[in-house]
């Protein structure tokens, strides 16, 4: 099932003392995280963002009604969320969130390698991280060539790994 609200950021620390906050970006870029008027607490409460910019890779957020420093203090380590119906994705393109507990199956055999367990977020390319029936974990290039299917929907991934890769991992 798809959650309705994605994790955006983590507020780390207090920005000055006009009740600012740092928010560590748990997406693609700081700037992506800028671009919104409206974020939500876990439970769902929307949060009204009165301004944001990028500093230092990170984002710097005046939510409403947190006018000073002490009030910014007490939302250190809160996640900040998006709803995903405010996202835009390119064509092809997933969530992390809707990647994770994937079955990936074999291309060709069928044969089913494990779940999904993490995605690892590289400059060239993601790397798919799955966890086997017998706990060992496979790393799998998230390229185009290895990538034959990805169904959210169905809850399964198929791919065609290169000869050998996964039998570096003992299996």
């Amino acid at each position: 099932m798809k959650k309705k609200y994605l994790e955006i950021g983590k507020i780390t620390s207090v920005f000055g003392v006009r009740g600012e906050v740092k928010v560590l970006p748990m997406c693609d870029s700081p700037q992506l995280l800028t671009e919104f008027d409206t974020l939500y607490w876990k439970s769902g409460t929307p949060v009204t963002i009165e301004n944001a910019r990028v500093h230092k890779n990170m984002a710097v957020v005046k939510i409403q009604g947190v006018d000073t420093a002490d009030a910014a203090a007490k939302l250190r380590n809160h996640l900040l969320y998006v709803d995903r119906e405010d996202m835009q994705l390119e064509q092809g393109s997933y969530f992390i969130a809707d990647l994770i507990g994937l079955k990936v199956l074999d291309a060709d055999s069928g044969e089913e390698y494990g779940v999904v367990t993490d995605v690892i977020q590289n400059p060239a390319n993601d790397i798919y991280c799955i966890k086997t029936a017998d706990n060992r974990e496979l790393m799998l290039p998230a390229a185009p060539e290895f990538i034959a299917e990805t169904d959210i929907e169905a809850g399964f991934m198929r791919i065609s790994p290169p000869k050998g890769l996964f039998e570096i991992y003992g299996g």
